[in-house]
């Protein structure tokens, strides 16, 4: 019965595809070319109110949403992006020769409107059309229930589409938008720098991640896409930068997944003589202003959870390591895998990194239930090979990752400065890495001096997945990567 019901679905829609072949060549036939007409010197239609001290007249364009036929008379509903306004056509006024090619206009055609400003007996704000004009002509009609489909990978493949019909996905954008917005204006506000770093680079680093390769034919070498953007933004810390910002874009060619795209997007920030307490301040600061400018409040919903911005905890991730799986950071390797394996939990061979079983074991001590951000602490050293080590705290590092809603968020640490350790660093993570690379350079620009600094990496796409209560990072991703149709 189902498949009937979708052959006849497919089969209306065909018809619906050549209508609309038909009455494109109708407007040809009239003179009309529906993709050469301009129609210049429009306003938003959020912005067309009807003011009756005197006559008002407006021009507004916008995409057809919805067509009633009343005998010589006509009603359209035109959509832009600030707001939905209703269009009256009416045979006397745009004669008719107009009125009959209007009658060929289909849902989804944009068309440009002229006219008087007046309101019906219900109170709605019309254009009583004196003349209009034909912009895009359709050709594919618009699905009718939209917000039922549930291959919500079409949606996304067809993110065009969405858009026009599904006004809560036009919303979340929107506020990604003002998401980045307030996020720029405050450091600004600031006096941090804006700048823009190399996409490409020469060598993988910055994070940990497997990096998308290319080549450069000219110069006959290989080439990156950023898996971050930290090294050269703590260059130009050593050049004098002391206050510097980049909304970027990375990349990780690795799994897709509700909180991971290999495109995404990071705000690093990095701030001469501050450290990790100063970018938890930081952090704090942006995450409470950017949800009182977007919601209006610190307090809000994410997936069914009541989050509250007004409190910041803090819990530290030695102890919660030692509390569930009796780990010390001075414990040998050997030591690490015996107290796990003890725990049930399963890892193949007997010869483990301390980083590898971090990887491993880390992401079942994070914060899930928590309605307050948590700030996690005393991050272990293994993980964390471009921070400083804390006082009097051997093998851990002045770091912390923020959580909000079960999910990380930020990353941030007192940046490392001493080139004689950073070398040494990038050294041992070679040996345990054979993708990992010695970066030579930036060895040498921090030889040359950088001043202590604290430096701060926020997930743009996750911070708009809570601010607009998504559960997959696709639905804050204008355009996500889908696998082949």
């Amino acid at each position: 019965m189902t498949k009937e019901i979708n052959a006849d679905q497919r089969s209306d829609r065909s018809e619906q595809i050549e209508q609309r072949y038909k009455n494109l060549e109708e407007l040809r036939a009239k003179g009309i070319n529906p993709y050469a007409e301009r129609f210049k010197d429009i306003e938003p239609i959020s912005g067309v109110k009807l003011d009756y001290s005197e006559a008002r007249k407006s021009r507004v364009a916008g995409r057809i949403m919805a067509k009633r036929e009343h005998g010589k008379s006509m009603f359209l509903d035109i959509k832009d992006f600030s707001g939905k306004i209703q269009i009256y056509f009416k045979k006397d006024i745009i004669g008719e020769e107009g009125f009959a090619a209007a009658k060929t206009l289909d849902i989804g055609d944009i068309i440009g409107v002229r006219g008087e400003l007046f309101k019906t007996r219900t109170g709605e704000d019309t254009v009583q059309a004196s003349g209009y004009k034909v912009l895009s002509k359709a050709l594919i009609p618009l699905p009718e229930k939209w917000h039922g489909l549930k291959d919500v990978e079409t949606r996304y493949r067809q993110r065009y589409v969405d858009l026009i019909v599904n006004d809560e996905a036009r919303q979340k954008f929107r506020r990604r938008l003002e998401l980045v917005a307030s996020v720029r204006k405050q450091l600004a506000g600031k006096g941090f720098l804006e700048v823009e770093t190399p996409m490409m680079h020469p060598i993988p680093g910055g994070a940990a991640g497997k990096p998308f390769k290319t080549h450069h034919e000219a110069l006959d070498m290989p080439l990156y896409l950023r898996i971050a953007p930290e090294i050269y933004l703590k260059k130009l810390l050593v050049g004098g930068f002391e206050k510097v910002f980049e909304i970027n874009r990375s990349f990780r060619n690795e799994g897709i997944s509700t909180r991971h795209n290999p495109e995404f997007t990071m705000m690093e920030v990095y701030e001469a003589y501050s450290d990790c307490e100063g970018m938890m301040r930081l952090t704090e600061d942006l995450v409470r202003t950017a949800a009182r400018d977007i919601l209006g409040t610190e307090k809000f919903r994410y997936q069914d959870r009541e989050i509250d911005l007004s409190v910041w905890k803090r819990v530290s991730f030695a102890d919660l390591m030692e509390e569930n799986f009796g780990i010390k950071v001075d414990d040998p390797a050997e030591e690490w895998l015996r107290k796990i394996k003890a725990k049930g939990v399963e890892i193949e061979g007997d010869k483990v990194s301390k980083t590898q079983i971090i990887n491993i074991v880390g992401e079942l001590v994070e914060p899930q239930a928590e309605t307050h951000p948590v700030f996690v602490v005393d991050m272990f050293k293994e993980i964390s090979p471009l921070a400083k080590e804390k006082k009097d705290m051997p093998g851990i590092a002045d770091r912390f990752e923020l959580y909000i809603g079960g999910m990380e968020i930020a990353n941030a640490y007192s940046e490392l400065n001493d080139p004689v350790d950073q070398k040494q660093r990038f050294e041992e993570q070679a040996k345990a890495d054979p993708d990992a690379m010695v970066d030579h350079d930036f060895i040498r620009a921090l030889e040359y001096g950088m001043p202590p600094a604290g430096g701060l990496g926020i997930g743009i796409d996750r911070l708009a997945m809570i601010f607009t209560d998504s559960a997959s990072i696709r639905e804050v991703i204008l355009f996500p990567h889908m696998r082949p149709e």
